[in-house]
């Protein structure tokens, strides 16, 4: 049985739901409007009325949709709105929202409300009685489940009058607020979805879905090394596709999950009890129902030996969109032209100017309404652009508007990820009059277009910014009975305005913990991570693979692509590791690597746990500001402890094999500990403190970083930018060059007047 395109479901299915589907109590049934239909218990009396229970499926708060803000709602009609969408293996039978609100006490009562929208369907009108104004309400109401499509719209709208007479559409006393605490909740039904790559990512990753992706990979056996580049693949591939989600991957050993989906691999002759593989001897992808549950489905990447596996897997996570029915064989699959540094789909180019309308879709450009919400562009930066004495990034910024007949106030607000950044006018018609070149450029829809260019302050801009643009238009009150609101205005962001990084080079100071959390810098460089070796121990364990899959799935969030050219080895030998940026992970001693390079390492959890410290456990304020010198915090002491120590750290230094390459080691002082480190790369609310520096141990949710040791740059500079750089923070080379620089210019004065001397007497 499949869905129609829309979202809908024909009146027979929905009404047959309840007896197809075991997961539907069996004491109700449910119409096609909604209602409930109680069903009476065999022995029970007719009038006797069975208590529904609500169990919902998926819950979340406004804030976890998008909120984050209490609901302002202002005006006559104010509204705001969130959107929530139903994944496709879901059907909704029900829906609830446990809304907290508060509003205005000069609300009349007879003419206010506050209605609950569905796709702009009115699912309840809530009264606003006087004896309940101006204290927090809490009500919960039941959305009709014909109303919930697959994607959806929660609208929450204010209609307020305070007088019988003529009144300000905008008055201070028209308001209503609602907590982004209020949650939504909805009870779902789950449907088989049929056995089809063509459907991929579904529903192994639904992009309806909000929530955080948590994807159980099954491995048959202990994996080599092709095995696990070829699962590191498939995890970065989702965690590109969860983006703003996060990912998480658990492992297990030839043990399929109990319920929901998992990432099966197979290799050679090894066997998954209740997994059937085409005997074929070829690499292959298989789509499957879990064995353990009717809606699971079991994604089974399979091959004679790790190299097929990792050639299935390669066609999974470049040619899923042309993949089709139940199995695969894969015959052959080329490399293309191979990538370049910073072409990171995800990130903005540094090699020439970008359109805005490359960062967002077009529609998103343009808005309406007198207070309308902000064009948000999204924007990664590379994590090492130098930023040294550097005035802005460019902005050529082209925008249209719809000119006010007579207005002093309306502007577009120019913000970075909060920052206000400049405030540029909107010239009304009145003022158009005596400008005739500006009048001259009135649309024949009567917008104007105006150019402008700015810089944007790059050490004000975090790694994930956001370029918010809002056009705020005057509110001109024309007199008693005669102020109306008429939603005639309009503005847009032209798509062809440019954000140009490309007068910026890439040098940056390592080690720096900061960006590897946020961008995986420097493994990120290359999209594909073709200069990456993860070093794993020589008998991991399913915490260490779960370690593994994790960070490149984040790895897979930062750049937006596959991370195809990995390489896994162990740490027995330096040959494999050699012109390779390293992440290496270890838990207890199982680490050999890191045994010989035990020199090198500012903290150790093997045996006798061991850490250097320095000031930066001392400050109050962390990491603030745009001059790195201010966070330079070099190790001062040591403190070695027998027991008690700290379970898990992550550290960075320069690569003893190769100049300008990068090591990041993350190991656990037992292998339950890396779940933590997991985590906390992950971030979110409730962690204290953040990854910096060069040396940052992570205690459950809370992070210390203790050393920030700049020991080396990586990036390339002009040559005289580069002594520019040099000269400046070095007080001892700019006095030495300075002296040189006096002592030539004194040679070369004394030369030339004693040449113009002699040439005097010659005369």
């Amino acid at each position: 049985m499949s869905q129609k395109r829309n979202g809908m479901l024909p009146l027979w299915f929905a009404l047959s739901i309840p007896l197809l589907l075991p997961g539907i109590p069996s004491a109700w049934a449910e119409t096609s409007t909604g209602d409930e239909v109680p069903v009476a218990e065999e022995g029970s009396a007719p009038s006797e009325v069975l208590p529904v229970e609500f169990i919902p499926t998926y819950s979340a708060t406004l804030k976890q949709l998008g909120a984050n803000y209490t609901m302002h709602l202002r005006g006559i009609e104010g509204s705001d709105s969130v959107s929530f969408d139903v994944r496709a293996d879901q059907v909704v039978t029900k829906a609830r929202v446990n809304l907290e609100y508060s509003y205005s006490p000069a609300l009349l009562s007879d003419l206010s409300h506050i209605n609950v929208m569905v796709n702009d369907q009115v699912a309840a009108s809530l009264p606003v009685p006087k004896e309940g104004a101006g204290t927090l309400q809490k009500q919960m109401i039941d959305i009709p489940a014909h109303l919930v499509t697959e994607f959806n719209r929660l609208t929450l709208q204010l209609i307020g009058h305070y007088t019988m007479m003529c009144e300000d559409p905008l008055h201070s006393s028209l308001w209503a607020k609602v907590s982004n605490t209020s949650q939504l909740e909805l009870e779902a039904t789950q449907i088989a979805l049929p056995d089809d790559l063509a459907k991929l990512p579904l529903p192994f990753f639904d992009g309806r879905d909000s929530r955080a992706l948590e994807l159980p990979f099954v491995f048959a056996a202990s994996p080599d090394n092709r095995t696990l580049e070829a699962a590191g693949a498939v995890s970065s591939w989702f965690g590109a596709l969860a983006s703003y989600r996060g990912a998480r991957f658990p492992v297990s050993l030839a043990q399929i999950p109990a319920k929901g989906h998992a990432i099966v691999l197979v290799a050679g002759a090894a066997t998954i009890p209740g997994i059937e593989l085409p005997q074929d001897g070829v690499p292959g992808l298989t789509l499957q129902a879990n064995p353990n549950d009717p809606f699971g489905k079991l994604l089974v990447i399979s091959g004679r030996d790790g190299e097929q596996l990792k050639q299935a897997a390669l066609a999974l996570v470049s040619g899923s969109k042309v993949l089709a029915g139940a199995h695969a064989r894969i015959d052959r699959i080329d490399s293309l032209k191979p990538r370049e540094p910073y072409d990171a789909p995800n990130w903005l180019p540094s090699d020439r100017p970008v359109q805005l309308g490359e960062l967002t879709e077009a529609k998103r450009l343009s808005v309406s309404g007198y207070d309308p919400g902000s064009i948000n562009l999204p924007m990664r930066l590379p994590p090492d652009l130098f930023n040294w004495r550097e005035k802005g990034v460019p902005l050529h910024l082209k925008y249209r508007y719809t000119p006010q007949p007579v207005s002093t106030n309306s502007s577009l607000l120019i913000s970075a990820s909060g920052k206000f950044i400049k405030s540029l006018q909107l010239p009304s018609q009145e003022r158009l009059e005596d400008d005739k070149s500006l009048l001259a450029k009135l649309q024949q829809d009567e917008t104007l277009l105006q150019e402008t260019e700015l810089l944007l302050p790059l050490d004000s801009l975090p790694l994930q910014a956001t370029l918010q643009l809002r056009f705020m238009y005057d509110y001109i009150k024309q007199g008693e009975c005669r102020d109306i609101i008429i939603d005639n205005m309009r503005g847009t962001i032209e798509a062809d305005s440019t954000l140009d990084l490309s007068g910026y080079e890439h040098f940056i100071a390592m080690p720096n913990l900061g960006v590897f959390q946020n961008s995986g810098f420097p493994f990120t460089r290359m999209a594909d991570l073709a200069e990456t070796a993860i070093v794993m121990p020589s008998a991991a364990g399913v915490e260490e693979l779960t370690l593994y899959l994790d960070v490149l799935g984040r790895f897979g969030e930062s750049t937006g692509l596959p991370a195809t050219a990995v390489s896994v080895t162990q740490g027995d030998e330096d040959a494999p590791l050699e012109g390779k940026d390293l992440l290496v992970l270890a838990s207890g001693g199982n680490q050999p690597l890191l045994q010989r390079w035990s020199d090198l390492l500012p903290a150790s959890l093997s045996g006798q746990s061991s850490f250097e410290l320095s000031d930066l456990v001392h400050r109050v304020r962390t990491w603030v500001g745009d001059d790195t010198r201010a966070n330079l915090r070099q190790a001062r002491s040591s403190l070695a402890l027998g027991a008690g120590g700290a379970g898990a750290y992550l550290t960075g230094f320069e690569s003893p094999l190769d100049s300008e390459r990068s090591v990041v080691v993350i190991a656990a002082a037992s292998p339950d500990k890396l779940i933590d480190v997991s985590a906390a790369l992950r971030g979110g609310e409730g962690y204290e403190g953040s990854i910096q520096g060069s040396l940052a141990v992570i205690n459950g949710k809370h992070v210390n970083s203790l050393v920030a040791d700049e020991q080396y740059y990586v990036g390339e500079l002009g040559w005289f930018r580069y002594l520019q750089w040099v000269l400046a923070h070095n007080l001892g080379w700019m006095v030495l060059l300075t002296a040189l620089a006096v002592g030539l210019a004194s040679v070369l004065l004394f030369l030339t007047l004693r040449a113009r001397a002699r040439a005097r007497l010659k005369d």
